[in-house]
């Protein structure tokens, strides 16, 4: 249900790399800038998201599991499921949905 990808910090540099990084009919593309150790509170998402790490390092609370994630990580998760975030160190974010 839940998958992190790290497809951007496992790209190599060599030579020309193109890859499909999500494939998605977004609404919104949310950007979240989150000072170290302040919370995004509790709330639901309407729709399936999925957050993409730009810098930084947060811990994302879901479903009474914490998932730790890193500059480039991308992060997806279900419609109507109750978490919330917290930033280890200064961190930014996008959110699409």
């Amino acid at each position: 249900m839940y998958e992190i990808n790290d497809i951007i910090n496992k790209t190599s540099f060599e030579g020309l790399q193109v890859g499909k990084l999500l494939d998605f009919n977004a609404s919104e593309i949310l950007q979240i800038s989150l000072e170290t150790n302040t919370v995004f509170p509790k709330h639901i998402s309407p729709t399936d998201a999925t957050l993409l790490v730009l810098e930084g390092k947060i811990t994302f609370f879901i479903n009474n599991t914490e998932y730790e994630l890193l500059k480039h990580q991308i992060f997806k998760f279900p419609k109507n499921v109750e978490h919330w975030v917290k930033a280890i160190t200064n961190s930014k974010f996008l959110i699409i949905r």
